[in-house]
């Protein structure tokens, strides 16, 4: 999605030669991943960090273009929205100290953005939904003027038939319509990437899969939508209904859905996940190779459809002499600090490098559905979930509290990411972080709502969430990890 392309407008003829290729390409994807290349054992890591730009009281501020201009920060691109911007990392090897890599990019990559933005009386901030977002800035008016968010737009509502239906229930409840979707746009991540080798995708994808209800409910930070206190993390919900253009009204069958935790545990490898998003999604983007990189590259239709097939846990091919295979952590939210999201992210691919190799005992006592279900209970819910966990001599399912299942997981996080080379100083500090959060109890999500309560006692409503948002932001700069927060 980060592609360059100027026309917007698609003829016949152009979506017809690129479904061509894409069948092409498909053909092609074995052969490919026989290079030595995917399967070499080194592991890597790379991030993209989006955040929100607002104005100095707090609100929205479409800044994108103007801090564009003026920040000189590798790897920085505009996003959906005119208040949201995108950061992309260098990725890092996986030895040694990965996370105080990272670390560094993301501290001067976000000082740099932030302090840009103050040049036009505005701040830059990592959270899942900014709280002070209002229907008003969900409108066209704050669309990015790029090419593609225009085809994006247009396909999605050529597909659509009626406005995009947000319904989501939580402590309040919104029912809204919006005909555009620019609601995608109110949705910030923290996506994260984790190179693996293709000959064990399937078991590194599985245990992803299997994992990520956990993180989730750990790292929740997006509790408002429009101002109403909905789940922990709502972006989950959000994201899904935002460009979901399928038929509600029948009670005919229905495709699946664009934005997914997936249909099924992995078999094939990450062919699979090609060949799945082809099969089972219409092109929204039909743009030819030729009208990006004005000649024909590897793989690039095919590429560009699989990115507009929105997985919570997506998988990435880089074609090439040193292509490789990743998966990419995409349920993260933006935020609360940095060392917060990479806490998270160790918590992940820790998790990950532990259970893969043993993944197949978890998956046959926990049918696909169910591990769907943990995923959408822990974003509602965050650490208050109670999710159904495999267990080794099991008689049947049965609920756990989320949080008896992390802590009884963490010693194989660490063991996880010590498996990969990775320092105990830097084990320790991440996985200490999560310890911390998970004995607090308060998360992103937990001290927003709290402090909306708080705050709600003393001021006027309207006063409440620019406060809080405000509060959010020193605490954020300040570079303590949320669960110190008060």
């Amino acid at each position: 999605m980060g592609l360059q392309f100027q026309q917007h407008d698609v003829t016949r003829a152009q979506t017809t030669l690129f479904e061509r290729r894409l069948h092409e390409q498909l053909a092609q994807i074995e052969s490919e991943l026989e290079k030595p290349c995917y399967n070499r054992s080194e592991v890597s890591f790379g991030a993209e960090l989006e955040m929100y730009l607002i104005d100095r009281h707090f609100m929205p501020a479409a800044l994108n273009e103007a801090v564009l201009g003026k920040a000189r920060v590798t790897g920085l691109q505009e996003e959906l929205n005119q208040y949201n911007i995108e950061y992309n990392l260098d990725p890092v090897d996986a030895r040694g100290t990965p996370f105080t890599h990272l670390k560094r990019q993301l501290s001067q990559g976000t000082r740099a953005i932030d302090q840009t933005a103050s040049l036009y009386d505005g701040h830059a901030v990592a959270i899942g939904i900014l709280p002070t977002l209002s229907n008003h800035h969900l409108t066209l008016d704050f669309l990015t003027n790029r090419p593609r968010y225009k085809a994006l737009t247009s396909a999605l509502k050529g597909l659509n038939k009626s406005p995009f239906q947000i319904d989501i229930h939580g402590q309040d409840t919104v029912r809204a319509q919006c005909e555009e979707v620019t609601l995608e746009g109110a949705n910030t991540s923290f996506q994260f990437h984790h190179r693996v080798p293709a000959n064990q995708f399937t078991e590194y994808y599985n245990a992803a899969q299997l994992t990520t209800p956990l993180v989730l409910a750990l790292a929740g930070n997006s509790p408002f939508f429009l101002g109403k206190r909905l789940w922990q993390e709502t972006r989950i919900a959000l994201f899904k209904q935002s460009i979901d253009y399928r038929d509600h009204a029948t009670g005919r069958w229905r495709q699946p859905a664009r934005v997914n935790f997936g249909n099924g545990w992995l078999r094939q490898g990450v062919a699979e996940c090609l060949t799945e998003s082809v099969a089972l999604y219409p092109p929204i983007l039909p743009v030819t190779a030729e009208r990006i990189y004005k000649t024909a590259q590897p793989f690039s239709e095919l590429l560009l459809h699989h990115g507009t097939v929105w997985s919570w846990n997506r998988a990435v091919l880089q074609p090439g002499e040193k292509g490789h295979v990743r998966i990419e952590y995409r349920s993260l939210p933006a935020g609360p600090t940095i060392d917060d999201m990479l806490a998270n992210a160790a918590l992940q691919v820790g998790l990950v490098e532990a259970l893969s190799d043993e993944c197949e005992t978890y998956l046959r006592r926990l049918p696909f559905r169910f591990a769907e279900h943990n995923f959408y209970r822990c974003a509602q819910y965050g650490l208050n979930a109670r999710i159904i966990w495999p267990q080794l001599r099991q008689q049947g399912l049965s609920e756990q509290r989320v949080t008896d299942v992390i802590a009884d997981l963490l010693p194989r996080a660490d063991e996880g990411l010590a498996s990969i080379g990775i320092h105990k100083t830097e084990r320790d500090h991440y996985l200490n972080i999560i310890e911390h959060r998970l004995a607090s109890r308060q998360t992103g999500a937990s001290w927003q709502l709290s402090a909306f309560q708080r705050l709600s006692a003393n001021l006027a409503p309207h006063h409440v969430l620019p406060e809080l948002c405000r509060q959010y932001y020193q605490h954020s700069h300040d570079g303590q990890p949320v669960a110190n927060w008060e």
